[in-house]
This record gives C-alpha cells, sequence and structure tokens, in this order.
C-alpha cells in the first residue's frame, strides 16, 4: 500500500506523487491542521480557500478513483495527529510527498517521518516551468540576478511572442512602456471600468468551510462571510476565462492604476489559484495568446500578463529556493522597527494607506502595485524589521506562500537581499502616488507640500531614507541622483526633514511589537 500525501498547495490531478500510483493500491491523504492554520494570524480567507480548494479536490479525486484518506480542522489538530491515524488505518509501505513549496515544510516533513515513524519519498514537482535545479545552473554564482533576462531567456525557451526569425512579436522584449497609465490618462480616456465586480458565490461545501474557519478562527482578519474566490478547478477555469474576455485587454495600460473602490479594476486575480495548483501556467498563458492570435487582446496587454507569469512568477520562486531558508532573515540596510498595530485595523489618516489597508482587511487581496508602491514603500522608507514585514504580508494575503512573498517583500519591496534581485530600493515620494491613483483626493496630506504639517509624510520621508543610507546608494547608478540632490540641500533643510521623518516615524511606528509570536505546528 503506498500513500500519497497531497499539501494543501498541490490540488491537481497532475501531482507529480500521484504519477507512476495505481489507484487500486494507493490512498491519497489530505490533511487540514488546526494548529498550522494558527501558526500565523492569517486571513480567514485565505484559511478558507486553501480548505475549501482541499474539500472539492477530494471530490475531484473521488470521481478520478482515487481512495482519500481526509482529516477536517473539526478532528485535526496536527500533521502529526493526522499521520498517527493515517498510519494506524492504512500501514502504508511508504508516504510519497511531491517536493513541498517552501523551506519550512521541507525541513518540517522529513523530521515528522523520523517522529510518527514512516517511510519518505520525496518526488520533484512539477508546478512550476522551470525546476530548482535548472533556475540554479542559470544563477551560477552571479552577484545579482536580473528578472527580464530570465524573461528573455524563458520566451525563447517555450517559443512564446516570438517571429521565425527568433525576434520577438512587435519589435521589443519588454512593453512595460505601454503599461504604465496614469489617472490623468486613464480620466482622458473616459475613466474605463469591467463591466461588473468578480465574484464567485460559495457552494455548499464552501459555506461549512466558512462557518468552520468563523469559529475556529475568529481573531484572524477579515470576514468569512464575505469570501469571493474560486476554490474548485472548474470555477478557476472559469474565472481565467472571464479574465480574458472581459479584463485582459484593459489590464496592461491601466496594471498600475491604483482607483479608490476598484480592489482589482482589469487584473486577473489568478494568483490564489495559480498558487494552490488549480491552474497550471501555461493554460494561463495560452489563453492570453490564444485572445492575441484572434485580434481581441493588444499585443502590449498580453506581453505584460504573459511577463507576470513566465517571468516575474518563475524568477520568485527560483529565487526563493536559490537563497536558501536564510533568505527570510536578510536585513541588509539594518532596518529594526515592527509593523505597526494600525496596519491590522487600517485606522490611519494617510488616505492611501488607509484605503489599501481597508481593501486586504476585506478582501485579503492588494495588487502588486498597492503592496509594492504603498505599503512595501511605507516599510522601507519608515525601516520596518524585513522579517515583521514579511509575517504581515503572509498573514494578510490570500495568495501568500513563503516562496512568493519572501523574495517580493525581502528582496523587491525591502531592498534587505543588498540588491540581489532589484536593482534600485523601490522608494518614492507622494508624487508617485498622487500620479498613479486618486488616493491623494481627500487627503489631509497633500502632495505637493514639502514640509509642515499639511505635507504628505513620504516627501520627508523619502528624503530622508536616502540620508540616513547616503553611503550605501551614492554609487548605484539608479538612484545615484537622488543621493546628489540630498547632498545639495541646504544644512538646515536637511536638519528640517530629519526632525520631521523621526516626529513622524515616532508616532506612527513605535518600536515595539504588537503581534504575538506563534508556536509551531
Amino acid at each position: 500500500m503506498t500513500t500519497v500525501w497531497v499539501l494543501g498547495d498541490q490540488l491537481t490531478l497532475e501531482n507529480a506523487a500521484l504519477a507512476a500510483c495505481d489507484p487500486k493500491d494507493t490512498v491519497v491523504l489530505l490533511v487540514e491542521s488546526r494548529s498550522r492554520g494558527s501558526f500565523l494570524r492569517y486571513h480567514q480567507h485565505k484559511l478558507i480557500l486553501i480548505y475549501a480548494a482541499m474539500r472539492h479536490f477530494r471530490q475531484t479525486l473521488e470521481a478520478a478513483g482515487w481512495k482519500v484518506d481526509y482529516h477536517t480542522l473539526e478532528d485535526t489538530e496536527s500533521y502529526g495527529d493526522a499521520l498517527r491515524k493515517h498510519l494506524r488505518a492504512f500501514r502504508p509501505d511508504r508516504v510519497r510527498v511531491m517536493e513541498a513549496g517552501d523551506w519550512k515544510m521541507t525541513q518540517a516533513l522529513p523530521r515528522l517521518a523520523r517522529q510518527v515513524g514512516f517511510r519518505l519519498e520525496w518526488v520533484e514537482g512539477n508546478l512550476f516551468l522551470v525546476g530548482r535545479e535548472e533556475f540554479r545552473k542559470w544563477a551560477g554564482n552571479a552577484p545579482r540576478l536580473l528578472m527580464e533576462t530570465h524573461y528573455r531567456r524563458m520566451r525563447k525557451k517555450l517559443g512564446i511572442l516570438l517571429e521565425p526569425d527568433g525576434t520577438p512579436t512587435g519589435g521589443e522584449w519588454n512593453l512595460d512602456a505601454e503599461n504604465r497609465k496614469t489617472v490623468a490618462e486613464w480620466t482622458k480616456a473616459g475613466r474605463p471600468r469591467p463591466k461588473d465586480r468578480i465574484r464567485v458565490e460559495p457552494d455548499e461545501i464552501t459555506r461549512g468551510v466558512m462557518e468552520t474557519v468563523a469559529r475556529l478562527f475568529p481573531q484572524h482578519p477579515g470576514n468569512a462571510a464575505d469570501f469571493w474566490l474560486p476554490v474548485s478547478r472548474t470555477e478557476a477555469l472559469a474565472w481565467l476565462e472571464r479574465f480574458v474576455t472581459e479584463r485582459l485587454d484593459g489590464f496592461g495600460p491601466y496594471e498600475d492604476l491604483m482607483l479608490t473602490g476598484e480592489p482589482t479594476l482589469f487584473h486577473s486575480v489568478l494568483t490564489p489559484m495559480l498558487n494552490l495548483g488549480l491552474l497550471r501556467p501555461m493554460e494561463c498563458v495560452q489563453a492570453a495568446l490564444d485572445a492575441f492570435r484572434k485580434g481581441t487582446l493588444s499585443l502590449a496587454s498580453a506581453e505584460g500578463f504573459i511577463r507576470q507569469i513566465i517571468g516575474w512568477r518563475e524568477f520568485i520562486n527560483g529565487v526563493y529556493w536559490l537563497k536558501g531558508p536564510g533568505y527570510v532573515d536578510m536585513n541588509g540596510l539594518g532596518a529594526d522597527r515592527p509593523v505597526p498595530a494600525w496596519f491590522y485595523s487600517g485606522e490611519t489618516d494617510l488616505n492611501c494607506l488607509r484605503h489599501v489597508l481597508g481593501e486586504v482587511r476585506a478582501t485579503g487581496y492588494n495588487h502588486h502595485i498597492q503592496r509594492l508602491m504603498v505599503l512595501g514603500n511605507f516599510m522601507l522608507l519608515t525601516g520596518i524589521k524585513p522579517s515583521e514585514a514579511l509575517r504581515w504580508f503572509t498573514e494578510m494575503y490570500v495568495d501568500a506562500h513563503d516562496w512568493v512573498m519572501a523574495p517580493n517583500v525581502v528582496g523587491m519591496a525591502l531592498h534587505a537581499d543588498n540588491g540581489y534581485m532589484a536593482t534600485k530600493p523601490y522608494a518614492a515620494a507622494g508624487a508617485y502616488i498622487s500620479k498613479m491613483s486618486d488616493y491623494c483626493t481627500g487627503c489631509r496630506y497633500r502632495p505637493t507640500v514639502k514640509s509642515g504639517p499639511e505635507a504628505c509624510p513620504f516627501n520627508v520621508l523619502y528624503w530622508d531614507f536616502f540620508a540616513r543610507h547616503e553611503d550605501r546608494f551614492r554609487a548605484n547608478p539608479r538612484v545615484s541622483v537622488m543621493v546628489q540632490s540630498w547632498r545639495k540641500k541646504e544644512p538646515a533643510e536637511q536638519e528640517r526633514i530629519r526632525q520631521e521623518a523621526a516626529a513622524f516615524i515616532d508616532a506612527h511606528v513605535p518600536a515595539a511589537v504588537v503581534a504575538p509570536v506563534p508556536a509551531e505546528d
């Protein structure tokens, strides 16, 4: 007898651990663990997404002829408890597991096998287009990596948007310059919006999970009753089709736009399903390619979306496994403050932050520019410790997994990996937020005011950041001009900026831990 343990982020019939197994002599194990669900204060929608997807996948497995041993939250305290019950009931010769998606599970499962007493058999994963060893060989010993180089390699490898002579369709590899339209440009274009909000109505299984999560995890962020995401393969495919037909053509030009009352706008919100295995990367790419070839999708939107899938997503996963488990603790800028309590409550007088935090509290989702240029930017400028920031992002987002959040937060947003995967710190003053959003309208702070009580705090925080780190960035070709501009300021202005920034940080980001450190599963 063989056991195939399918983890909660591996929910596909193409799971490599199922390959070469005979359903007549195999039991598939699925485990919901209360202690794992309580490891951090995960958003209720994230927990619902995972557990509801697991319960629907159980039906998929059984319909395909597999015998399933399912352990629910109600009767399962930990993975160890479930494994002991399973081993007593089925006495398998081995437990096959497709390689785990994060370092924590990769290290924990062999320990669990020794403690409980079973033979663990790892199987190489197949949820990404680039294997871990392939990425390692490509990266070599380079002191830093560029996503663009990786992306072009992937385009060539997969034959995507290429002409017969090997050149990129349209003459350029990257059309990002066409995909950064501002609020002013959006307004001039007639304020285009998708025709409908995206939402899936929960079925009976999902409603049961919603009730369970609300009861067992009442202190976690979010409201279980408002859950809105696909949880099955069928729902995820329908969600993908709606995105391609209704929103993808607007995604390209407006992907960086941030608008009040538009939590998704033209974005796909496919990552929650991609990161659980309900969708596969190439079927998302193929859907965009088909629309482009039919003439219903612009090249810029097709290329921008495909770059997110085969470029950024694969690159982030590769960096995570390349850098090792210690990557999550990197702190190249010496940031030492905790995430403030109001990041959980959303109570702040900065309208941009209040709006973005309100959205993630309600839905477990923000799009990438909100995460990077509002939340990440604030954390970078105020010196929030990367491990603290990583915990918050992991708790709050429905698509958060360690492999995706660690590089995006530690490397991209907080520049804590010493520039390994980002050539510059993504720091911005109030002008950027004003240009790319409508958040500044009605805010008590004004982005055009540089100092004083009406000034946007991002302005002084921006210059104070480069003042604190001028030695590090003065030779960086992408931001050295900022250091030079800082040095040209009069001493009195420099002192004013430092004092205003210090007063704001002390008032809004107090040096005290606000969230408990959870216990291990």
